[in-house]
């Protein structure tokens, strides 16, 4: 199957997309407990920082990535006709 323009588009923002939402679940899960010991020194709600993100943060993080994407990707899907019920 030939991709057109269109397609590769779509593609291309999808995958921008998505590297930067991994980019910032990298920075929430790794760099975040590699610099524990560093973060603990900055209070958050009266938590040490590294505890809260081990604890909770990350896990806001996380979902409010997936709401991000889901929202995101509703939006590319209706703006290039490609969407859930649309008509070929």
């Amino acid at each position: 199957m030939q991709l057109t323009e269109q397609h590769r588009e779509y593609w291309s923002r999808n995958l921008a997309l998505t590297g930067v939402l991994l980019a910032i679940w990298f920075v929430s899960t790794f760099v975040m407990g590699f610099y524990a010991r560093e973060l603990n020194d900055i209070n958050f709600f009266g938590w040490p920082l590294a505890f809260y993100m081990g604890a909770q943060g990350s896990l806001i993080i996380y979902v409010l990535i997936i709401w991000y994407y889901a929202r995101r990707m509703n939006t590319l899907d209706e703006q290039y006709g490609v969407a859930e019920g649309a008509e070929e």
